[in-house]
């Protein structure tokens, strides 16, 4: 395929707001670039987020592949956005072994948008099932 994704945008409610909470839940900085955007560099793609109204919540989880992940987590309780949900009958909240062998945890933001953090050590592609 020669179609690559480089951007995810994601609706928030004040880009201010969102730029503090994206920093220190990713520990980057985010370039606010204009017209209610920020962008965060996330490996070859870029976590947009863009300031609405009444933003809603993107349907599905955004993943990302972490080196530190008890770090992450440390900053994701600190900010208080773990996740409330239950992943495969175990709590989101907290890291775990997924039954597809990826270590992990979930949070949500301020806007309801749902992540999942991923040990980058553990992540199952698909591409193993080949």
């Amino acid at each position: 395929m020669d179609a690559t994704i480089f951007r995810i945008i994601v609706g928030v409610g004040h880009s201010d707001v969102a730029l503090d909470f994206y920093s220190k839940l990713l520990d980057a900085n985010g370039q606010q670039v204009g017209g209610g955007r920020v962008y965060f560099e996330c490996g070859s793609m870029i976590l947009g987020l863009l300031e609405k109204r009444q933003p809603s919540p993107m349907p599905e989880h955004i993943y990302f592949a972490v080196g530190a992940l008890d770090k992450v987590y440390a900053r994701a309780t600190e900010l208080r956005c773990l996740s409330k949900d239950n992943v495969h009958g175990k709590s989101a909240a907290e890291i775990a072994v997924r039954p597809w062998g990826e270590r992990s945890f979930y949070v949500e933001d301020p806007w309801g948008n749902k992540m999942c953090f991923v040990d980058e050590r553990t992540l199952f592609t698909g591409r193993e099932a080949r």
